[in-house]
């Protein structure tokens, strides 16, 4: 597994990079050598947080813990993509039994063939906004997130509220 480990506001010990890596071969187990894994530690005031981005294939697995040692928040941290990796496999074996789950990360699955309650579409009329005035209307909405055309790149984007209480733009990557 490829692992890169980032510090914002610190630097890691090298004891908290030989903890990650062990800690990590338990995920490993799942995926194989070829996924790759970013791990970002962060230090604020009495808190430590550690957040873990694992990718295979299309998918995308993320978990980010706050204890008061980085290691703590490590465990937690790879304990909750355990449970993530242990829910989703057992959703896409029963789906595709005849398939292996490694099979099944190296190729992209259609949403026809999973098992999703969808309760509602919703259309909506995308205006052109700055990024500002998209996060004033969702606030005014009382949402999470919102979606809008960027009137700099006439690019559809996505601003959601993250757990911390700051703000987050999604954009599309490449031409689209």
């Amino acid at each position: 597994m490829n692992i890169t480990i980032v510090g914002r506001k610190c630097t890691p010990r090298e004891s908290f990079k030989a903890h990650a890596e062990m800690k990590l071969q338990k995920v490993e187990k799942f995926f194989g050598a070829d996924a790759a894994a970013k791990i970002t530690a962060t230090v604020e005031k009495n808190v430590k947080i550690v957040e873990i981005t694992l990718q295979k294939g299309g998918f995308l697995f993320r978990a980010q813990e706050r204890a008061q040692d980085l290691e703590d928040a490590l465990d937690a941290c790879v304990d909750s993509l355990i449970r993530q990796i242990r829910k989703n496999k057992t959703k896409l074996e029963r789906r595709l039994r005849e398939v292996s789950f490694d099979e099944v990360f190296n190729t992209p699955t259609d949403a026809e063939e999973q098992d999703f309650d969808i309760v509602r579409t919703k259309t909506v009329a995308l205006k052109p906004q700055t990024t500002e005035e998209a996060i004033l209307q969702m606030n005014m909405l009382g949402h999470t997130f919102y979606m809008f055309r960027n009137a700099e790149s006439e690019k559809i984007n996505v601003v959601y509220q993250r757990r911390d209480g700051g703000y987050s733009v999604l954009e599309p990557d490449g031409e689209s």
